[in-house]
């Protein structure tokens, strides 16, 4: 066992480097940067607080800013409040890459520093209107339906509700027809919340953020706890992962379901590998009815693996893509048995009869059954050009026309979709296949799926990205991957979401991204001796320590 152990622990080492150095403490002067940092970021989630109430996602009816003089400026100023919007939106995403220098370096922030500027910059957004979607409209109307004892899994919001609705009005043209693509335990939540708050749309929003909130106190929980077990420091992991602009402009203002399928997602992870990692000295002895305080501290692996199992199922009631997580889990547990094909299954039975039977306790206790299983494809008919089979297929279907050979694209869409997804089986299965063997971190294997899946699944929204970026944060220290990571938040994060809520033309979106551009470059201009735009800083000649005990938890102690 502690031969594998090792082998285990050598290959990690060498899939995401081991970064085992602790940062030391800033110095007064570093302190200060960071501190300005964190209020130019917070100023920038303010102005996105107030350019919503004009370019956000307001509702049609029962808006709260409607005749109030101040709070109903911005609606008749929406080239401004665009502005203010992309404004606040890049300020945001450039101190999160400031602080970057504070969180990736052998000198880190502390984890109080980065927790008060994740709850700084989150505080405007709570109160703020939604924003860059109106999928939270979506998800109101779908368990209202489900709430009055309709199907929402049958009709869609126009069908189930009627057109004049105060839920259906708000919710896009393109999804007042369309059955509810979730889980049904979000269903089930957003039924308590409708019997909470009845139509009033200002407060179900409002409840719907605080489900928002506690998917992100568990992402804030779980990813730090899955750094230290991968050998990855806290601060880098949270700075990439929680502290992402993605989550603050898609998940917090967005109010997307994201939050709570990632944070039970992760939590159950944690959770799972615990016990996986606290049974190994157990596992030649069968476990017995405690009747001892020892029996008791032998039961606990099996308790942690059983609480991680339900909370991974649980995620994917909310969004299915989750599960994923549970066949990494039972990759870990088949390699702690041996990693033989009898591992295989004496690890994966278990918890897949446990899984199958959470899904039908809450298919039952919410009454909606499996019925989600039959509207997964929903949001197909949405064509993605951040998809590549979705973009690959549009793209050929444009030349199909100009060759004067016809519009094939939908044919050809069917193809390249189906495609991605063989091709995602196929990753999925190797890297599974990887963890079972030791050669892979089931944290990392995780990361690397989702990232696949979203690469070749046939819609892909910004949102989506968080699924690999924040496990990935917890596992890859490599600097292509950060890199790449923190490419493609800034690409997503600021050009991504311009046309957001409600509808701009195309001189309105031209002329506040124009007008953001510059005010962004006087700020710079304005703050370039006071915050760390530079990429050097003044070094301590003081080395950081060495911890005493190595940071992957599934290495044994000498």
């Amino acid at each position: 066992m502690a031969s594998r152990l090792s082998t285990f622990s050598t290959s990690i080492a060498r899939w995401h480097g081991d970064e085992r150095a602790v940062g030391s403490p800033l110095n007064a002067a570093e302190v200060v940067a960071q501190r300005r940092t964190r209020l130019f970021g917070a100023t920038g989630t303010v102005l996105m607080a107030i350019g919503a109430l004009g370019a956000g996602a307001r509702p049609v009816v029962q808006d709260p800013t409607f005749g109030v003089r101040l709070l109903n400026l911005p609606s008749r100023i929406q080239t401004v409040s665009l502005t203010m919007t992309t404004t606040g939106a890049v300020m945001m995403t450039l101190a999160w890459l400031m602080l970057g220098r504070f969180a990736l370096g052998p000198r880190r922030m502390s984890r109080s520093q980065l927790d008060r500027t994740l709850l700084l910059w989150a505080l405007p957004l709570l109160v703020a209107p939604p924003m860059y979607s109106k999928d939270v409209y979506s998800y109101l109307a779908q368990s209202e339906i489900g709430y009055i004892g309709l199907n929402p899994y049958q009709v869609g919001p126009a069908t189930g509700l009627g057109l004049d609705h105060v839920f259906t009005l708000s919710v896009p043209s393109l999804w007042r027809e369309t059955p509810a693509p979730y889980g049904p335990l979000f269903l089930w939540i957003g039924e308590s919340i409708s019997a909470l708050t009845g139509e009033n749309i200002v407060a179900a929003v409002l409840c719907h953020r605080a489900v928002v909130l506690l998917g992100v106190g568990l992402i804030v929980w779980a990813t730090p706890r899955l750094a230290r077990r991968c050998g990855v420091a806290e601060v880098s992991a949270l700075w990439l992962g929680a502290c992402n602009p993605l989550l603050f402009m898609h998940l917090v203002a967005g109010i997307h379901n994201e939050a709570l399928m990632l944070g039970l997602m992760l939590a159950g992870t944690e959770f799972a590998l615990r016990g996986i990692e606290a049974a190994a000295p157990l596992m030649p002895r069968p476990l017995t009815w405690p009747q001892s305080r020892e029996d008791w501290d032998r039961w606990y692996p099996a308790g942690m693996l059983l609480l991680g199992t339900v909370l991974i199922t649980l995620s994917s009631q909310v969004k299915l893509p989750s599960l994923l997580a549970l066949g990494f889990v039972a990759m870990a547990l088949a390699w702690r048995l041996g990693g033989t094909i009898k591992a295989f299954f004496v690890a994966s039975v278990p918890l897949g009869v446990i899984s199958l039977a959470v899904m039908a306790v809450i298919g039952w206790a919410s009454g909606l059954g499996f019925g989600w299983l039959g509207t997964l494809g929903t949001a197909n008919v949405v064509r993605s050009w951040m998809s590549p089979p979705t973009l690959l297929a549009l793209g050929t279907g444009q030349v199909g026309i100009l060759l004067g050979l016809g519009d094939h694209t939908t044919a050809v869409l069917a193809l390249t979709r189906a495609i991605g997804v063989v091709l995602i089986a196929i990753l999925v299965s190797w890297l599974l296949f990887a963890v079972m063997r030791g050669r892979l971190h089931p944290v990392g294997g995780l990361g690397v799926a989702l990232g696949g899946t979203i690469l070749l699944f046939p819609v892909v929204q910004p949102w989506y990205l968080l699924w690999a970026v924040i496990p990935l944060a917890a596992w890859a220290t490599r600097p292509g991957f950060r890199g790449s990571a923190i490419a493609i938040t800034l690409v997503v994060g600021i050009f991504g979401p311009t046309a957001n809520g409600d509808r701009f033309t195309l001189f309105q979106i031209v002329m506040a991204t124009l007008a953001s551009a510059l005010i962004v470059l006087i700020l710079i201009g304005l703050t370039w001796r006071r915050l760390p735009w530079r990429a050097s800083r003044q070094p301590d000649n003081k080395p950081p320590p060495t911890p005493a005990q190595p940071p992957d938890a599934y290495a044994e102690s000498p």
